[in-house]
C-alpha cells in the first residue's frame, strides 16, 4: 500500500531529488546564462545562430540514441552503469571548454559535454519509477526540479556573477571559474543519487539477451506507443511543446546579446528566473493535483504562447534601431578610419564601434582613450578620439532612439524572466511524472527513451527553425515568432485527444 502523499521523502526519493540541485548548474550556466554570452562574444554577429547549430546537433544525436540506451538499460545493472557515464562524460568535457580560447573548440566541448548532460537525463527521469509511486510521483518530480532551481541553478550561478562583476564580464578567469564550478559541483553533488538509488523495475538478462532482442524490445515499445492513443496524443504534443520550452532556454541569453542586452543585466534577469521557479515548481504540482495535470500542462502551454509573443516584440521594436545605427557606425565612423596602421588605434577604433551600441559608450570609451593616449601619443589615437566625439554629435538623436529601445527591450526581457519561471519547472516536472505514471514500470527506461526522443528531436528542431527562419529574414525575432506555432500544435493535440487522455489517466489510477 503507498504511503499518503504527505508523508516525509524517503531516502531514495531525497537522492533522487539531490541529482537535480547537482546537475542544474549546467542548465544555467552552459546552456541558458553565462556561457552563451561569452560564446556569441567571442563568435561575433553569427554567435546566436552558431549556438543553436551546435544544440540542434548535440540534441540529434542524444535523441538518435535514446530509444536503444533506454531498451538497454532495462536489463538489470545497466541503468546504473550508463547513467554514470553519460555523468562522467558531460562533466569532464564541460571542464575541457575551460581549457581552450578557440571557440570552435569550445563548441566541439560543449555538444560532447551536452550530449553527457542529455544522456544522464535520460536515466535520471526513468529512474523516478524505481524511487517513488504513482500517488508521489508529481511530487517528487516537482520537487526535484523546484531543487534545481534554489539549489545547483542559484548558488553557482550568484557565485559565477559575484566573479564576473569583480574580475569584469571579459575577464578569462572569472569566465572559466564560471565553467570550472559546473563540472565540480556537477560531480560533488551527484554522489547521493549514485550510492543510494537503485535499479527496482527491471528486465532479467536471459540467454537470449543480445543486440537482436533490444532491437525487437525497441520495436514493442514503439508498436506499444501508437496502439495507446492516449499515450501517442500526449507525446506529441510534448514533441511540440517542450521544443519551445528547451529553445527558449537555450537561445534566450545568445538572442539577447545579439539584440546588444546588457549582460549583465540579462543574467541577473535570469537569476530572477531561478528565485521564482523554486516556489512555482511546487505550486504547479499541487495546482496539478486540483486541476489534474492534463489541465495544468494547457495552462503552461498557453502561457508559454505568451512568452514567446513578448520575446518577439522584444526584438520587433529594437531590431530597426539597432539596424540603423549599426549602418551610420559603418558609413560614418569605422568606413573613414579603414586606413589606420597603429595596432592601438585600429584596437580603439573597434572598440569605439562596439560601445556605441551599449549605454555607456561614452563613459567606456573615454576610460580607454584616456589610458591609451596617455602611453602612447601616436596621432591616429587623436584622429579615433577625434571621430568620436564628432560621430555622438552628429548621430546623437539615433543613439538615443536606439537607447530608448534597448531600455524598453530590457524592461520586456525582465517580465519574460519572471512570466518564464513561473512555468519552467513546473511544465517539465509535470510533464515527466505524467508520462511515469502511463507506463508500465518494468519497462520505464524503454519508454522513456522514447519521450526523451521525442522531447529531443524536438529540441533539434526549434533552435534549427530559429536559425532558419532568422537567416531568411535577417532579424531574429522573427526566429523567436516561429516557436508559437510548435506550442499552439502541442495545444492542438492535447485538446484533440482529451477524451483520449482522461480514459489513460482513469486506466492508469485503476
Amino acid at each position: 500500500m503507498s504511503k499518503p502523499v504527505k508523508d516525509r521523502f524517503t531516502l531514495k526519493e531525497k537522492s533522487w531529488i539531490m541529482y537535480d540541485w547537482a546537475n542544474s548548474v549546467y542548465a544555467t550556466n552552459i546552456m541558458a546564462a553565462i556561457f552563451p554570452t561569452i560564446f556569441v562574444s567571442m563568435v561575433g554577429a553569427e554567435g546566436d545562430r552558431w549556438w543553436s547549430l551546435g544544440t540542434s546537433l548535440a540534441t540529434f544525436l542524444v535523441a538518435l540514441l535514446a530509444p536503444l540506451l533506454g531498451a538497454v538499460a532495462d536489463f538489470k545493472g545497466m541503468k546504473k552503469k550508463l547513467f554514470t557515464a553519460f555523468l562522467l562524460l558531460g562533466a569532464v568535457f564541460t571542464a575541457l571548454i575551460a581549457a581552450t580560447d578557440s571557440w570552435k573548440l569550445m563548441l566541439v566541448f560543449y555538444i560532447l559535454s551536452r550530449i553527457g548532460f542529455a544522456g544522464s537525463n535520460l536515466f535520471y527521469d526513468s529512474f523516478l519509477t524505481d524511487v517513488t509511486t504513482n500517488d508521489r510521483m508529481d511530487r517528487v518530480s516537482s520537487w526535484g526540479y523546484a531543487m534545481g532551481y534554489i539549489g545547483g541553478s542559484t548558488i553557482p550561478f550568484v557565485l559565477s556573477i559575484v566573479m564576473l562583476v569583480t574580475l569584469g564580464y571579459s575577464n578569462p578567469v572569472a569566465q572559466k571559474f564560471s565553467i570550472l564550478i559546473t563540472s565540480l559541483w556537477w560531480i560533488a553533488f551527484s554522489v547521493p543519487f549514485l550510492k543510494n538509488v537503485r535499479q527496482e523495475h527491471y528486465i532479467e538478462k536471459t540467454a537470449e539477451s543480445s543486440v537482436l532482442q533490444t532491437f525487437r524490445n525497441i520495436g514493442h515499445t514503439f508498436r506499444d506507443i501508437f496502439q495507446v492513443k492516449g499515450l501517442l496524443y500526449f507525446i506529441t504534443a510534448y514533441f511540440f511543446y517542450i521544443d519551445g520550452v528547451g529553445t527558449v532556454i537555450s537561445i534566450s541569453t545568445a538572442y539577447g546579446t545579439v539584440l546588444g542586452l546588457g549582460t549583465i543585466g540579462m543574467i541577473l534577469a535570469l537569476l530572477v528566473t531561478q528565485i521564482v521557479a523554486m516556489p512555482c515548481s511546487i505550486l504547479f504540482a499541487r495546482l496539478s493535483a486540483r486541476i489534474t495535470a492534463r489541465r495544468a500542462l494547457i495552462g503552461a502551454i498557453l502561457l508559454y504562447t505568451v512568452i514567446c509573443l513578448v520575446g518577439f516584440y522584444m526584438g520587433y521594436s529594437l531590431e530597426p534601431h539597432q539596424q540603423t545605427l549599426e549602418t551610420a557606425i559603418h558609413e560614418e565612423f569605422t568606413a573613414p578610419l579603414s586606413d589606420l596602421t597603429d595596432p592601438d588605434a585600429i584596437a580603439l577604433r573597434d572598440s569605439a564601434a562596439k560601445l556605441l551600441t551599449s549605454s555607456d559608450s561614452k563613459a567606456a570609451f573615454d576610460k580607454e582613450a584616456e589610458k591609451l593616449l596617455s602611453e602612447n601619443h601616436h596621432p591616429e589615437l587623436d584622429r579615433v578620439a577625434s571621430a568620436f566625439a564628432s560621430f555622438l554629435g552628429s548621430q546623437n538623436e539615433k543613439i538615443r532612439s536606439f537607447q530608448s529601445a534597448v531600455s524598453l527591450s530590457t524592461v520586456l526581457f525582465w517580465a519574460m524572466a519572471v512570466l518564464v519561471g513561473t512555468v519552467q519547472g513546473g511544465i517539465q516536472a509535470v510533464s515527466r511524472s505524467y508520462f511515469g505514471k502511463l507506463i508500465p514500470k518494468e519497462r520505464s527506461n524503454e519508454f522513456f527513451g522514447f519521450f526523451d526522443i521525442f522531447g529531443k528531436f524536438a529540441s533539434v528542431i526549434g533552435p534549427a527553425l530559429y536559425s532558419l527562419i532568422g537567416h531568411l529574414t535577417g532579424r531574429s525575432s522573427y526566429g523567436v515568432l516561429s516557436l508559437v506555432l510548435l506550442f499552439l500544435i502541442g495545444l492542438g493535440v492535447m485538446i484533440v485527444g482529451r477524451k483520449e487522455l482522461v480514459r489513460l489517466e482513469n486506466r492508469a489510477e485503476g
